[in-house]
This record gives structure tokens, sequence and C-alpha cells, in this order.
């Protein structure tokens, strides 16, 4: 049946068919006051408050943030937190009754007057003047703009309103695993009301309508865009944002159907290639501290004989884990015509072993990235000892931003690397700029299979301190994106379980050569993760192979 909207009182007006209504400026009808006045209940200052401890306030505070917009500020409750803490804030919302509830809690809890402006994100610099520090957008506010042209128009305005080193932090519901069916919101961060329940009545890729139930047996809908964290991702680097983190209830690392909420943090300062390194995301940052780390330097340089650190092909039990490395790099070479005159980067490039095999094999000359600078360091040092340095170079960097010109390479090639980003979009897009017109990219990666179990995952990305990793489905999907075409997708699944249980039995067999170089508690962390590995692997929830695409 049709409900109406009276002005000041509390009925929602969704029309005859509320599946129907996704549209950007019907939020205004839908905060009507009677769902104002419950919203706090929905919220739960107080737990609200011990449940987000200091993490936004230490967020802001390492950036020497002084000055915030907070753009959605609901009823108040992060306008009155910051003012609380010291930062000269102004409170915007694109809702009346909103704003006057934030006012009147303002006056509650602390006797602050907040600075309140109506403003609708889309033409912000028209309705709130300056500049600011900070803007935050919490709330998982940012759902209520239906169409990626008011998405894009609302992030530019954030942009703009920033001074030049600012930062954007925006909220967002996990719609991933709501949109997957995996959604099972505990309610332990964000909406911290016992009494309330905040449940999905309806979810397609297009809309994501709640229904709020209070004590008094009141409801109340929100219709919502279900967005997913990478796309926010993307939205937010294309608007020229250099550098977004992802926290997941405010964690750094997370298991992907884990978190009510994803907290984006990008900031606007721009970085020249220099400074990159200094500024690598936090997937980036943990793998750069693990593979500098003095035990994984020597295990990797002791068990894959410090040439090559990915998996090989095996054609026995016993087979040399460096002659079965060999082996796959002869095998991707094997997919793409090779020449002196080729220019190749191998991006997530270790110690240099492939690098050094086509430059001695072909002639070609190579670009090792790589972002560890102990790993870095063997490789010039075993490039020089070949009389290869003339035709390698090696530079310290991330593959989220590699420091080289656009259409630069005839091949871009990788091996078992992009499983430490955390943003294989970025990477993606990353590998389509450098690579030329009809250029090859053939890479390796551990990834989970199209159809993976998510549970036999949750170990080996606990061990990786990732959220996710890679699909063959999702190289497909993300490569037609940006361009590039499949060539084909050499399965060689069996291999990974292969090669991991090969490396535990050396491991294993060598144990008390490593002790006294290598921790203890590194090589039972080691030998875990490598069971992890074969067992992930045999159970079909795994798979790795050759990937082929042209540009």
């Amino acid at each position: 049946m049709r409900s109406r909207t009276i002005k000041g009182q509390d009925q929602q007006d969704f029309g005859d068919d509320p599946l129907a209504v996704r549209d950007t400026d019907h939020y205004k009808d839908e905060y009507v006051t009677g769902f104002v006045d419950k919203w706090d209940e929905l919220i739960d200052w107080k737990k609200r408050w011990a449940s987000e401890g200091n993490f936004f306030i230490e967020q802001l505070k390492a950036r020497g943030v002084e000055k915030v917009l907070d753009v959605a500020t609901g009823t108040g409750f992060h306008s009155v937190r910051l003012i609380e803490d010291g930062f000269e804030t102004v409170s915007a919302d694109g809702s009346a009754e909103m704003l006057a509830k934030a006012f009147a809690n303002g006056q509650t809890y602390g006797g602050h007057i907040l600075r309140v402006v109506q403003a609708d994100w889309r033409y912000l610099n028209r309705d709130v003047h300056g500049t600011y520090d900070a803007i935050i957008c919490l709330g998982n506010s940012f759902t209520h703009l239906f169409s990626e042209r008011d998405r894009r128009k609302a992030l530019a305005e954030f942009y703009a309103m920033l001074k030049h080193d600012g930062v954007l932090i925006l909220d967002q519901r996990n719609y991933d695993a709501l949109l997957d069916g995996q959604y099972g919101n505990s309610h332990t961060y964000y909406y911290c009301g016992d009494e309330v329940s905040a449940e999905p009545d309806h979810v397609d890729e297009g809309l994501a309508r709640f229904r709020y139930q209070f004590p008094d047996n009141s409801q109340y809908y929100l219709n919502m865009f279900p967005l997913r964290k990478n796309y926010v991702r993307r939205l937010m680097r294309e608007v020229g944002f250099q550098r977004v983190d992802t926290y997941g209830d405010f964690q750094e690392t997370y298991q992907a159907d884990e978190p009510d909420f994803f907290i984006h943090i990008a900031e606007k300062s721009y970085r020249t290639d220099d400074e990159l390194t200094e500024s690598y995301s936090s997937a980036v940052q943990t793998a750069r501290e693990y593979y500098n780390s003095s035990d994984a330097d020597t295990f990797y340089h002791t068990i894959w004989g410090g040439t090559d650190i990915h998996v090989g092909l095996y054609e026995s039990d016993a087979d040399d884990i460096g002659a079965a490395s060999v082996r796959t790099v002869e095998r991707m070479a094997g997919k793409v015509q090779v020449t002196p005159d080729t220019k190749v980067i191998d991006i997530g490039a270790g110690y240099g072993g492939s690098a050094r095999f086509l430059a001695r094999t072909y002639g070609c000359h190579v670009t090792c990235l790589n972002l560890s600078e102990v790993e870095n360091e063997r490789n010039r040092e075993k490039n020089r000892d070949e009389g290869l340095d003339h035709l390698i170079d090696v530079i310290d960097g991330s593959f989220e931003d590699i420091p080289v010109q656009d259409n630069g390479f005839d091949v871009v090639w990788s091996q078992d690397a992009f499983l430490h980003s955390g943003d294989r979009i970025r990477v993606m897009e990353e590998v389509a700029r450098v690579i030329r017109p009809g250029g090859h990219f053939v890479f390796t990666d551990p990834m989970a299979a199209n159809n993976a179990d998510r549970g036999e995952l949750k170990p080996i990305l606990k061990r990786l301190h990732l959220d996710t990793m890679g699909t063959p489905g999702f190289y497909d999907r993300e490569a037609a994106r940006l361009g590039l075409s499949k060539v084909e997708f050499d399965d060689l699944t069996p291999q990974l379980p292969n090669h991991y249980g090969r490396v535990l039995a050396e491991t294993e067999s060598r144990e008390s050569e490593l002790s006294g170089k290598i921790s203890g508690e590194y090589l039972e962390h080691m030998k875990t993760g490598l069971r992890n590995w074969v067992n992930g692997g045999r159970s079909g929830s795994l798979a790795w192979g050759i990937l082929h695409y042209r540009a």
C-alpha cells in the first residue's frame, strides 16, 4: 500500500513499488522526523564511542589535521567526537532534520554549538566555504548516491575542498559480502544498539533495501546503492587521490567476509616517483617488511637457492626445486617471441632469476621492479657476477605504482607476486599503462579457484595478512576492462601443491642446517603456511598456472 509523507511526521513515502526507488535525492524523504528521532537508539553513542576507540582521531592526528569538514553529520556523533578532541569542525548534511537533531545533540553532549550547514555533496563548493585538512564521510552515507555521475561529482567536490595534502575518510557497509551471499552483520562496531535491528529486506546489484526495527515495533527503510569495495577505491583514484588504504572494522587486515564496514582513507598529497617507496600501501608494506627480514631472506636464499622465488614445474616428487623453477621460466618464455630488441619488465622480480634467464638466453633488456631492498641488492650482485648488469636494471618500487614511463615495454612479466597486493585492480591498471600496443602480459599467481570454498582460504589469507586472493575470473574481467585480450590460461593447478609439498619436505630435511640461522618461530610458521598451501591446492580451492594476455 502506498504510504504518504506528511511534513514533520514519521511516515516514509516509497510509492507503489519501493524496489523501484533508486534515486539519489530520495534520501531526503527517507530521513523523516520519526526516523531521525530514533536514529540515536540505533547508534548508541556510548557503545559506538567504545567500539571505534581512537581510530579516526589517530588517523587524523597522524596527518597533522586541524580543520575537518564532516559532510555526513547525521545526528552529530562524529562531529561532537571531533570537537571533543580539539578539531575545528564544520558539520554538513543534506537532511535538515538530521542537522536539527545534531545541533541539539551537540548541546546535550558537552554543551557544544555545532557549526551546521545544509549542503548537497554535488554542490559542496557552492554551499560550504573554505578548504579543509580532512573531510569525513561516515555512517555508510556515500551509499545514498545512486548514479555513477553523482558519485564522481561528489568525490570531485570533496577533492576540491581539501588542501593540497588533505585526506578523505569514507566508510561503507560490506556490500561485497551482502551481494555474494556472505552477509553476517554482527553490529559489533557501527550499529551498537542492542534492541535495534538493521537487516537487508532486498538486495540486487543496484539496490540494497534495509529494514530498521525499533523496540516499539516501528519500522523504517532505507534504499541504498550496494557499493563494492574495489569500485569505490577505483573511483577515488580516478578522481585524483594518490593513495587509498582500506581497513575492515578499524583493522588494517581482515577477511573479506568478516567486517561489517570498510573504511577508505584516501590521501590527496602528490608524490614524485622518488617518494613512492615511502608511501607503500599497507599490504605492500607488510610484504616489504617480510621479505626484507633476515629470516625470510635466509630461508628463500637457502631453500630456493637464491635465484628464484616462485612455483616450479615438477616431473617427480624428488625434483630439485631450482630446476623445477627454471622449467616455469622456460615455459613462460616460450609463449612470447623474445629478441635482443625486446624490452621486458619483471614486476615482483625477487632475486632476479627470471631476468637473468631472459637476458642470458635472448640478449634482451630486462627491468626488475621489486619492493625488497635486500633481495634487490642480491639481484644486482648476481647480475654483476654473471656479466649481465648491462642488460638488467634493478629498481626499488611497488607494482601498485610502477615508476616507469607509459607504453615502455613489449613484455610485462611476473611470477607469484600479485597475491601480496591489497589492490590488484591497481596492479592491472599499472600493467595496462606500461605495456606497449601489441605487447604481452605473461604471469603466474597463486589464486583462489573461481568457485573456492572461502573457509579453505582463511588459513592462507591469515598467514599472508591479506583479505582476498585473485581468481582466474578476476584477471579475465580486469584484463578485458583494460583492453587486454586473453590469449590463454595454461592451467597448471596440480603443480601448486606439488611445489609447496616439495618445499616443505626440503625444509624439514634441512631443518638442522637452518637452525641457528633462522628463528624457530619463523620456521614453525613457515611449515604451517606450506601445509596450508598444500591442503588448499589439494582441496580444489586454489588455482595456479600461466596467464597470458595481449595489449
